[in-house]
């Protein structure tokens, strides 16, 4: 069998550790160069494969491919673009294939979310009907921990961790002030259907800090929380409020809409955190910080978590792997074996059960007044927080890689995008 080349994409929020996935599947491809040739990375997601715009990994160092495992962000680019359907774009379609066959690609492997595994669906099952076998494999990740089937996602680790040390450091400033000044901290984290990320805060409440979380998979009653902000105010005299990005009232309409959506229709979110805050000042007068995590929480590779790490590289391998094995429309998964000591396994998933298909908080997981996290929640959340993995310092900051994502020639005619 002779050697094809492969192509692999980011998609979606990238994550801390999304190019340890990365890092995974280049230096597992560079190991069976009897069966890929080359990987080629589309700049800027799937778009990169429509537009023609690849970079010819090959030419990176080994070192350099070897620093990905460190470094945050998307190495190649990633973006927000869902394929139609066939029916809706077939030109979409048949111009993957085009872009596939001038460059004698095999392989198929996409790094990202949900959209991302329905694209890759699409892809496995579409390529084989237009003529042009492709095996096309899913690479999880995503911080909201929303995938099916796997225990976990490569990315929540890390923002999980970066979260609940935020949580607690900042509320114990707010404690050390509570006396004369700031009485409530709002901080509000991504999550836009899953509570998952605004869980990792309760994880404060450990140390003796008073949080409430306010979770998308519980309506939002506002005469409710604000008596709970109180009651832990006149208690412990503060109050750390971390709410999900998604929080919405029991007519779904979201705290932080802001009337806009994105690329995929999403609602545009952001600003749940000064809703809250200003519903507390206004209701008791209470002095009041808030603070909108972001970016800064999916991008913390200085605190990623080394679980998150090493099962980030592990999916990027796997991926390879069961390509080479002859596997197609299939994710590899984390499967968990045990909490306490914690061990793991990776495991596989059909795409046809994993794309389009969210993940939720189980009610087990939300405490009965539905503002915390019960310990079987812990229990789940604390090993995937475990272990520091710190990237390389020079003078003081991170030393992270920038690629030289050497453009691959192109052989075809432009393409605009929709």
């Amino acid at each position: 069998m002779s050697a094809k080349n492969a192509f692999y994409a980011q998609s979606g929020g990238v994550t801390a550790v999304i190019n340890a996935s990365a890092c995974g599947v280049l230096e597992t491809a560079r190991q069976h160069p009897d069966r890929i040739d080359k990987v080629y990375a589309g700049r800027n997601g799937i778009i990169g494969a429509l537009t023609e715009d690849l970079t010819d990994t090959s030419a990176e160092s080994d070192e350099a491919i070897a620093a990905l495992r460190y470094t945050p962000s998307g190495a190649f680019g990633s973006c927000r673009y869902k394929l139609k359907s066939l029916e809706a774009n077939r030109r979409e379609y048949e111009r993957l294939i085009e872009v596939f066959r001038a460059h004698d690609i095999g392989y198929f492997f996409y790094n990202g979310g949900g959209d991302s595994a329905d694209t890759c669906y699409k892809v496995s099952q579409l390529s084989a009907s237009l003529g042009y076998p492709v095996q096309a494999i899913h690479i999880p990740k995503t911080v909201d921990n929303d995938l099916p089937i796997t225990d976990n996602c490569p990315g929540f680790g890390s923002v999980a961790k970066y979260i609940a040390t935020s949580t607690l450091e900042a509320s114990f400033d707010v404690r050390s002030m509570a006396k004369t000044s700031t009485k409530v901290f709002v901080l509000e984290v991504m999550g836009r259907h899953a509570g998952w990320i605004a869980a990792a805060g309760a994880l404060a409440e450990d140390h003796g800090i008073p949080v409430l979380v306010l979770f998308p998979e519980v309506e939002f009653d506002q005469t409710r929380f604000l008596a709970a902000v109180q009651e832990k105010v006149e208690r412990h005299g503060f109050c750390t409020v971390v709410v999900s990005e998604g929080a919405h009232h029991p007519d779904g309409r979201f705290l932080a809409e802001q009337g806009t959506r994105d690329a995929f229709g999403h609602a545009q979110l952001g600003g749940a955190a000064p809703v809250v805050a200003n519903m507390v000042k206004e209701a008791f007068g209470y002095k009041f910080h808030w603070a909108v995590a972001d970016y800064l929480q999916r991008a913390a590779r200085h605190l990623a978590s080394k679980t998150d790490v090493e099962q980030a590289y592990a999916m990027g391998r796997a991926g390879v792997e069961f390509a080479l094995a002859g596997h197609n429309a299939v994710m590899p998964t984390v499967r968990r074996l045990s909490n306490d000591p914690y061990a793991w396994e990776v495991g596989e998933a059909p795409l046809a059960e994993v794309a389009n298909v969210e993940k939720f908080m189980p009610k087990e997981f939300i405490s009965a007044d539905g503002y915390g996290i019960t310990q079987a929640c812990k229990d789940y959340l604390i090993p995937l927080i475990q272990g520091e993995d710190y990237p390389p310092f020079e003078h003081g900051l991170p030393k992270y890689v920038t690629l030289q994502n050497r453009a691959v020639e192109r052989r075809l005619g432009l393409f605009e995008v929709e």
